[in-house]
């Protein structure tokens, strides 16, 4: 070790390092050295990790967040599903009635009772996000239709939803239950 490197402002110390050789004062100073190199390197280490947790937390926190807000948004699913049901039977019920029922005055009340309880049904369907899909004369989508027949024709393009069998409907962006159709193919 050369003077340059031997402390400088504390003479006790330069008194106790006088009789030390230079050889092992820096063997000392490597290993300090590579003391605080390992120490760097464990600071960094630690950073690392600690922007990792941090990271880590943020993406659970967004993904909790999405969590509750879909929950809140599809919580109505299952009931949902059990009210088209309800919804269905209303509509099979309004469309058996013959014309004749339909014009005669002790019947009215009763009609008219059961078409506004669907359209309540639908208005209570449409605050919650649920709206029905879309399927005569379109083109057979499998996420929202399922066919249920191909009937032969020959005035359509083949896979031409030609009749709905059983309303589908959504829930916001979610398909609840698809839409059963028949469907057209090239006839035979």
């Amino acid at each position: 070790m050369n003077d340059e490197t031997k402390p400088q402002g504390d003479p006790a110390a330069q008194a106790e390092l006088a009789g030390v050789p230079d050889e092992l004062l820096e063997k000392s100073e490597s290993r300090l050295d590579d003391a605080l190199d390992r120490l760097r390197e464990d600071i960094e280490a630690a950073k690392q990790e600690v922007l990792y947790a941090k990271a880590e937390t943020q993406n659970v926190r967004r993904r909790l967040e999405k969590d509750i807000a879909d929950a809140r948004a599809y919580a109505a699913t299952g009931f949902a599903r059990d009210m088209l049901s309800v919804a269905d039977n209303l509509s099979r019920a309004l469309d058996a009635v013959p014309q004749e029922l339909r014009e005669d005055d002790r019947m009215n009340s009763l009609i008219a009772g059961i078409e506004a309880t669907s359209r309540e049904i639908d208005k209570v369907f449409g605050i919650h996000g649920i709206t029905r899909i879309a399927a005569t004369g379109l083109s057979l989508d499998p996420n929202q239709h399922q066919a249920m027949l191909e009937v032969p024709n020959a005035d359509v393009e083949p896979g031409t939803v030609l009749q709905e069998l059983q309303a589908g409907y959504m829930i916001k962006d979610r398909l609840l239950r698809p839409a059963m159709v028949a469907v057209a193919k090239k006839p035979d």
